[in-house]
């Protein structure tokens, strides 16, 4: 098998954010000789500094082990970070044939060990492993935990991967369409400071949806929420809103609803 340079459109069927880490198609030892499973770690970083602060570690390795250490990042946003296309050393020893560095993809989700995952990083993580799944002919059950395949590790805590697993199992069975592609998301408008139209109404209902319209930013409108819902034009408080929004779910905070946006407003 080459290298895995369908990895970032594999992620970008998630519907998350995704980035692609410079010389990532590239960038392993050798490349990846089989995919027979999908490993899930947690990086162990720090508590704080930002969505991933364990790239540098995670594609550049640490003394005693050169990197790439994981095909995939995923920050505390549910932003995917495309790392590596070839192998990496993310399991050793392993205790399944399946899920050893030569015949398995990595996942580092940033955490440090103990706090609570974000909800919208435990959906990115689901969805990405149903798309590797997907992508590499998998059952779900190939999905396992650092812990379930290497005896010495605990990552990632405190998931229940029984509970993981059936997660992205109900996507498998759902079928493509169980989540947000690229060919939707292409034909979904732009939406920017001063258009008027009809879909700057669904990017308004799908914030309020969201939890991201505070009542004071329908408060003086003359018919309340309702009026503000109904409203065609991306005003300044709009823009404002989707700044906000954008910035909440580590997504480049420039007011305008596109690609990258509409996935995470649309998201069931």
């Amino acid at each position: 098998m080459p290298f895995l340079t369908q990895l970032a459109d594999v992620a970008r069927r998630t519907g998350s954010p995704v980035t692609e880490v410079a010389g990532w198609r590239t960038r392993g030892h050798g490349p990846q000789p089989e995919v027979q499973g999908v490993v899930c770690h947690h990086t162990a970083g720090p508590a704080g500094g930002g969505d991933y602060p364990s790239l540098a570690v995670v594609r550049d390795g640490r003394p005693g082990l050169s990197g790439p250490l994981s095909h995939f990042g995923l920050g505390r946003s549910g932003r995917i970070y495309v790392i590596a296309a070839g192998r990496c050393w993310h399991n050793a020893p392993s205790t399944s044939a399946w899920h050893d560095n030569s015949s398995s993809i990595g996942i580092e989700a940033e955490n440090n060990g103990t706090q609570p995952w974000p909800e919208v990083q435990r959906e990115s993580y689901v969805r990405l492993c149903a798309e590797l799944c997907r992508e590499f002919g998998l059952p779900a059950s190939r999905v396992k935990a650092h812990r379930e395949v290497n005896t010495a590790k605990p990552d990632p805590h405190s998931i229940d991967m029984n509970d993981f697993r059936a997660s992205v199992a109900a996507i498998l069975k759902g079928g493509p369409d169980a989540s947000w592609t690229e060919e939707i998301v292409r034909s979904l408008p732009t939406i920017r400071l001063g258009d008027d139209n009809y879909d700057v109404k669904t990017v308004r209902a799908c914030l309020f949806a969201r939890g991201h319209v505070p009542a004071a930013a329908y408060g003086d409108s003359p018919d309340g929420l309702r009026g503000w819902l109904e409203s065609t034009r991306a005003d300044s408080g709009l823009i404002e809103l989707v700044q906000a929004f954008q910035q909440a779910r580590g997504i480049g905070a420039d007011g305008v609803v596109g690609p990258e946006t509409w996935p995470s407003l649309l998201r069931v």
